[in-house]
This record gives C-alpha cells, structure tokens and sequence, in this order.
C-alpha cells in the first residue's frame, strides 16, 4: 500500500493529502442544485465530543495520513512524519516528478489549521465536508483531486465529523501559502476515480477492508498507466507508477495476492511490515513515501481487514523490485528492478 497519495499519482489520484488547486470553472456549476455548500452552514454539522476526536486523530493519523500532504516532512531522515509545528500547515514541495509528470516549481498543499488569515479557520463544517467527500473548496471552486475526494467519498457522516473535529483541534499555524501553481491547464474531472472492486458475497472483514483501502487510496498508487496518462484499471493494485521526489525515484510495487506480488505474505508478516516498516519478513525497508508510519497507528483488527481485502482482489502478473537495477517494463512503460521478467 502506499499514500503514494492522490497528490504523488497525477495520472489518477493519489494521495497520500489533500491540495487546493482551483479551476477556473463557473462556481454555478459546482453547487448542488438545492444548496449552496460555501454559504450554508446548516447542511452538515460536526459537534465536538471527546469520541470524535479521538476518533478523528485515528483516521487523519493514520489510515488517511492527511499530513503527509498537510504539513512539511524531510524524507531524507525517513518516516515522512511532519516536522514539528507543521501539522495541518501545509508546504510548497518543489522538484517531484509523478509519472513522467514534473513539478520543478512546486505544489501547494494547502493549511487547514484553524487560522482565520492563512488557514481553515472560518470554514463551516459543511464547507470542510464539502471539501472532503466532494471536491468544492470553501468558496464554491472546484477542487483539483490530488486532494483524494473521490476515495473520500464513501466515508461515513460520522468518520468525516471526526476528521473536521480532530482537525479544528490542531493548533492554528500562520503559514501564507499560493492557491495553486501548476505546469499544466486545470480541467474539469482531471482524473476520474478508481473505483476498487468488491465482491458481492464478501465477508464483513473484507468490506471493512475495502472501506480502510479507499480512504487509504492504496489502489492509487499501486496502479499503473497506460500511455494516455489513464489508470490500467485491469492491473489494479498491482504496481507501477514511478514516483520520483526526495524521497529518492521509486516505482510502486505489485500488492495483489500474485506470485509476483505478496502471495508469499500472511497475516502476521503483512501487520509487522507495516509496524516496522521493513518488508518480506524484514528483508527490506520500505520508502519513507509509503505512509507505513501513518498505517502503523492502526488497530491489528483495521490492518487485518485491509490485508483480507487485498487477498480477495485480482492477482496482477508484475514483477516490480526497486532493490534491483533497473529494466524496462512493457507493462508499466517505467524502468524498475525485474521489468524485463513480464
């Protein structure tokens, strides 16, 4: 799995966090057509209570990792933790690449810390929400979705009271930051989503799973492209997308339960690779972009849910090894350790 968030997966998503950059579209055509979302206060609300913000430090701490986007990191220490002062209070990462796609002056992952000037501090829950499950930032805009809505879509009123309750804890952090600064023209429905399969006779652990992988957009990341930049929905899960930051130049690795990808792992050995951070028993450490260190603040009871729904997916024949050198993939079209064994 991976944030490879929305943000790290132009081609789709995807996210890892989880960026106001706006359209240039009409607001008209962004409004529901009984409410307008930037203006009405009453349609949703998140009442403040010890449970959800518990509960919302969990899934923004974790399963959501909302700062790997939302705060500033030095990956070359590892982890990809936010530094300290830094939550919610986004950066400018300059000198990425996603996909063939480069971003030499930067991306701006907006503050949503309760600033009133620079941050999220005069947002109604129902703009936070509307921003969450439904791209509309809190002046009608568009957002574009390296912010994950569409994965973020299916969470529940409830998951996402929490979230805008844990994040109005947070303390405010003054931190002017640009809307958005993008090398290519902003469109509507840039990326459509991917939706995740699931099986109609899937048990409640798996379906739990699948709700756990959504808001994690695993599927974003670990997903490949085809030429046209659109998401090779027939090799979901597994690998394939090539991300290249300080973090150093990785490919994302095959997770479905194929040979080639984590059919030799099993239910211990998949939670203490997310604990440590170190794959295949050990063997490996994994890139401080994956958000193991998000994931790894998660119950065993969420981390064997997602791990049941990822064996229940389509096993992917693709070999991808970031130790290796690497060849290239007539699959994925990026370069990686055992390209050439497809």
């Amino acid at each position: 799995m991976s944030s490879f968030p929305r943000l790290l997966c132009v081609r789709v998503f995807i996210p890892i966090l989880l960026t106001a950059f706006f359209s240039q579209s009409s607001t008209a055509q962004l409004k529901s057509p009984a409410v307008n979302f930037a203006t009405d206060a009453t349609v949703f609300r998140a009442l403040a209570s010890q449970e959800r913000l518990e509960r919302g430090r969990y899934l923004v701490e974790g399963v959501a990792h909302c700062f790997e986007c939302h705060a500033e990191h030095d990956f070359k220490k590892g982890l990809g933790q936010p530094k300290p002062g830094t939550k919610g209070a986004g950066e400018i990462v300059k000198n990425e690449e996603f996909d063939g796609v480069p971003f030499p002056e930067g991306l701006t992952h907006p503050n949503i810390t309760p600033d009133k000037k620079t941050g999220a501090g005069t947002w109604t829950d129902a703009q936070f929400e509307q921003a969450i499950r439904h791209g509309i930032g809190h002046d009608g805009r568009e957002l574009l979705d390296f912010m994950p809505y569409a994965f973020f879509r299916s969470m529940t009123d409830e998951d996402v009271a929490s979230v805008v309750v844990y994040v109005r804890s947070l303390p405010a952090v003054k931190n002017q930051l640009p809307k958005r600064n993008l090398p290519f023209p902003v469109k509507l429905n840039l990326h459509p989503e991917m939706e995740p399969p699931l099986a109609p006779d899937a048990s409640q652990q798996v379906k739990h799973g699948w709700y756990l992988v959504r808001i994690a957009q695993c599927n974003d990341c670990h997903t490949p492209s085809d030429e046209h930049g659109k998401a090779r929905t027939d090799m979901m899960f597994g690998g394939g997308a090539r991300l290249k930051g300080a973090w150093g130049d990785v490919v994302t690795p095959n997770i479905t339960p194929d040979p080639s990808g984590i059919s030799h792992y099993d239910e211990t050995m998949f939670i203490k690779t997310i604990r440590t951070g170190r794959a295949s028993g050990g063997v490996r450490q994994l890139n401080p972009l994956m958000p193991y260190s998000y994931f790894r603040n998660m119950t065993d009871d969420d981390l064997k849910a997602i791990f049941a729904y990822l064996r229940s997916v389509k096993p992917v024949r693709h070999h991808v090894d970031n130790s290796e050198p690497p060849v290239y993939c007539k699959l994925c079209r990026q370069k990686h350790g055992f390209g050439d064994k497809d």
